[in-house]
């Protein structure tokens, strides 16, 4: 494996009025920790802090700012309603579409009856994908269903979508993924990415989505339901934290305050429990529901578990709602039995995987592909990003067994399940996986995804081409630089610093994910004693093949050792003597003890620990920061105030800093794009009054004029020429006529094309607005 890089986050020290401002939510500490971390993560006035902390103080926005869409699902549901129509939930088999769809079931259930009126629907990960098809919506048509809410899933479903409309079927989509090129043909779409990038809806889960239909429902209907919205918050916690969306934002306040109801309903004894399901698998999991590691190492992981191993879920919403005792302890054991057989199927994965890599040369090697048909598809996903994360690369696993869809996203019906491989693939290093990926697109039987994570099939005999195109186009992206993998400390501590005082300090950051991730320390000089381990048993007894070290951390600060645990791995993987490390402060609740949760290792001859204040890319781009100072030495440094779309874009910056002996300032504004839409009439509207005024323009003034970048301004002077419009360059300046033979059907596509290239130039921007700096110098620098 290569060589782990660590670095440190700048620790700059923050004003004293801050760090007393912070006190004041912390106040048996000195709270300099966790002034620290909130100053060099933006949060940096007083009424951002109180926001961020309290939720009393923050404004959350309305249903109905998702605007016309929301009324219209509001309006068809309450048509529904009206007329007694069959409502159909159509779900998806991961944490955020299973509470997705436990939402809508408890929050729709006050409206229609439940299992007559109103059922729900969830894929089988094994035998189907993401996604609606066509065989599902055949089935609600005979059964006389004339309406299908999605919930995580549906926006890029177009054909399926004109199929139910054929026959009498109405959609309405809440979502959270990729938008097509333009509106599917539904009732209505709620998907915050139609928001602009800055709103605080923006971010939300597929979960969060459902919650606001069912808010804006109540709002509309105030009189109906008989149980409190609040009372849906713990579910929307749950999907929220699971699937790892950034939380600020309305994110951040729902997981806030559903995390309180969790922990709420758990202090009850089990018979009063608004959710005893979610109870049953808390206490199997030794966890309180107080933390959101609870969620993103307990439930969440439980529920995506009953998928990969058993393929329907469907029992799980069952699990999240019902007030059975019974029945639900029944189900929370299977859920449970299917997580450790998960964690045994994983480590068994992992073990193969590491031996073919073991034959690879990775200096070589920028994306990892690797195929077995042994492997079971359902947690190649788990084991790709264990992959991607311990060696820096982006990782495709894939699956020749033949037994069914994966995870990939689902079009039209697999041919020959035979011939097919199915995977899943995972990123780092924040390279963009799903562009690498779709890059490939003529090689592929069908794919879907996020730049972090996707799934895909392709047949058998196109995998050596696939792996050799995707590594060649990865390698000319890179344009020289090496994947190295890296993790990143957020402060420099001692075992002395550990223990209740420190937690409860790092806790004022929770709940955290993306954007706000948790708080990792660096620990150096230290050493190991008392360490061993064992495996785990399943709630039978049986013994699975997933390993977990404990072992005391000291260190010269402190006679006292302090407790520390290392998922996954044996005690001799420990070094010997003096080393550093990186490391999580958690509480254990089972045991009532403050511990470590290991992340990284080293002994001190292997250690280079790289602080970022010495490096050359200086982050300018918080706009909270005073700048002016800093702007005002500008000559001292290259200073990049235009936001990037590509990594190529630093490079040539970087390269300039280098040329100059100068370091690279990044002082670009967050974006504010305007709706891709706007753009083209804007871009029509320019090309109109020039070819009227016989006025010339430059194309940098068209560029600054759109806000947009070269690829998507080429495709929208494409498509105004198929418009009839003449443009000729005259020198620098390009000139335009308006004549009349258009050709309609050459303009639909430019136009679709030209608003795909704005949409994600757009995405690029507010991906580079967001990306950490340690991520940054991990990708630009040239080795």
């Amino acid at each position: 494996m290569p060589e782990q890089q660590w670095t440190l986050a700048t620790t700059e020290q923050p004003p004293e009025w801050f760090i007393q401002a912070v006190k004041q939510y912390t106040p048996t500490s000195g709270a300099l920790f966790a002034a620290q971390l909130l100053w060099q993560r933006g949060i940096r006035d007083k009424p951002q802090l109180a926001a961020f902390v309290n939720t009393k103080t923050y404004q959350p926005a309305s249903p109905f700012e998702f605007g016309q869409e929301m009324h219209l699902a509001v309006e068809r549901l309450q048509q529904a309603r009206d007329a007694g129509e069959k409502v159909a939930i159509w779900g998806d088999f991961d944490a955020d579409g299973i509470t997705s769809t436990a939402v809508l079931w408890d929050g729709l259930g006050q409206f229609f009856t439940q299992n007559t009126q109103l059922i729900y629907y969830i894929p089988n990960r094994l035998t189907e994908s993401h996604g609606l098809n066509c065989q599902g919506i055949e089935k609600l048509a005979k059964q006389g269903f004339q309406l299908i809410v999605t919930c995580d899933t549906g926006s890029t479903n177009i054909s399926e979508i004109i199929y139910a409309k054929q026959l009498g079927i109405d959609v309405i989509v809440t979502d959270h993924h990729t938008l097509p090129p333009e509106r599917p043909p539904v009732t209505a779409i709620i998907n915050p990415r139609y928001l602009p990038q800055t709103h605080q809806l923006f971010h939300l889960s597929g979960v969060a989505v459902a919650y606001k239909l069912v808010e804006a429902f109540y709002q509309t209907l105030p009189n109906i339901p008989q149980q409190p919205l609040q009372d849906l918050l713990d579910l929307v916690a749950v999907g929220l934290i699971a699937d790892l969306v950034q939380l600020s934002g309305d994110c951040r306040y729902l997981a806030q305050l559903g995390i309180g109801r969790l922990q709420e309903d758990f202090k009850k004894p089990p018979g009063e429990r608004r959710r005893p399901g979610v109870g049953r698998l808390l206490e199997l999991c030794q966890k309180s529901g107080d933390r959101p590691t609870d969620i993103s190492f307990g439930l969440g992981p439980r529920i995506n578990a009953v998928s990969r191993i058993q393929g329907d879920a469907s029992f799980c919403v069952e699990l999240l709602t019902s007030r059975d005792q019974k029945r639900v302890k029944e189900l929370a054991e299977v859920t449970e039995l299917a997580n450790t057989r998960r964690k045994s199927l994983q480590k068994d994965v992992a073990q193969q995987v590491a031996q073919k890599l073991s034959k690879m040369d990775l200096s070589t090697t920028s994306v990892i592909v690797l195929e077995d048909p042994q492997w079971a598809v359902g947690v190649l996903g788990l084991v790709a990003g264990q992959v991607a994360q311990e060696t820096g690369r982006p990782t495709i696993l894939l699956s020749t067994e033949g037994v069914g869809a994966g995870e990939e996203s689902s079009q039209s019906p697999i041919p020959n399940p035979q011939s097919l491989a199915r995977g899943s693939a995972r990123s780092v290093n924040s390279v963009d996986l799903y562009q690498l990926v779709k890059d490939q697109a003529h090689l592929l039987h069908r794919f879907g995804g996020h730049p972090y994570a996707a799934g895909l099939s392709l047949p058998v005999e196109n995998i050596p081409l696939f792996t050799e195109a995707i590594n060649q186009r990865l390698r000319q992206s890179l344009g020289g630089a090496t994947l190295t993998p890296t993790v990143q400390a957020d402060l420099a501590v001692t075992v002395a610093d550990l223990g209740k005082e420190l937690f409860l300090e790092l806790k004022l950051l929770e709940p955290c994910g993306m954007g706000n991730p948790v708080p990792k320390l660096l620990i150096e000089n230290c050493w190991f004693e008392n360490a061993w381990h064992r495996n785990q048993q399943d709630s039978q007894g049986k013994k699975v093949q997933y390993i977990k070290a404990e072992f005391d951390i000291r260190d010269d600060s402190t006679r006292s050792p302090f407790p520390g645990v290392w998922w996954g791995h044996y005690k001799d993987e420990l070094p010997l003597g003096r080393c550093d490390c990186i490391a999580e402060l958690d509480y254990n609740t089972f045991k009532k003890r403050y511990e470590i949760r290991l992340i990284a290792v080293r002994s001190r001859q292997q250690s280079a620990i790289s602080n970022q204040q010495s490096a050359l890319i200086l982050d300018w781009r918080n706009p909270l920061l005073e700048k002016d100072s800093a702007l005002s030495t500008q000559d001292l440094a290259v200073v990049i105030k235009e936001c990037p779309t590509s990594w190529d874009d630093l490079r040539v910056w970087l390269r300039r800093s280098l040329h100059n002996q100068q370091p690279l300032a990044l002082a670009w504004s967050k974006p504010d794009p305007k709706p891709p839409e706007q753009i083209w009439l804007t871009l029509v509207g320019i090309a109109k009054y020039l070819s009227r005024t016989n006025l010339s323009v430059t194309r940098v003034e068209l560029l600054e004029k759109l806000g947009i970048g070269d690829q998507a301004l080429l495709l929208g002077l494409r498509s105004l020429k198929y418009l009839g419009f003449k443009i000729t360059r005259q020198d620098r300046f390009l000139l335009f006529t308006q004549g009349s033979a258009i050709e309609s059907t050459l303009a639909e596509a430019g136009i679709s094309q030209f608003l795909a290239a704005v949409r994600e130039e757009q995405f690029q921007q507010q991906y580079f607005a967001d990306v950490p700096l340690s991520t940054i110098e991990a990708i630009v620098h040239i080795s």
